[in-house]
């Protein structure tokens, strides 16, 4: 299944831990699409998340559906390392 990355852009600083989480797995379930992990910025206005997903439409659809912005979204197939190698996302 596809991986991406999704940029998210807040009005109001994002609140952690995420009390919303549970819910927001619910959806993504129903959607069949799997958030793997996210970086949030220092003011806590942006975030960057990974996703596991079959398209983009399923994580715009999961998204809408929590309340979430997908402010950009770009499906990725690999890490460069810091070895210059290149490796799978996983």
């Amino acid at each position: 299944m596809p991986y991406y990355i999704i940029e998210r852009n807040y009005a109001e600083d994002v609140l952690v831990p995420l009390e919303s989480a549970d819910e927001i797995n619910l959806i993504n379930d129903d959607e069949d699409v799997r958030w793997l992990y996210s970086f949030l910025s220092v003011d806590r206005r942006k975030s960057y998340c990974v996703y596991e997903a079959p398209s983009i439409e399923a994580i715009i659809a999961a998204a809408d559906r929590a309340g979430m912005p997908h402010d950009v979204i770009t499906e990725v197939d690999g890490r460069v390392l810091p070895s210059g190698a290149f490796a799978a996302v996983e």
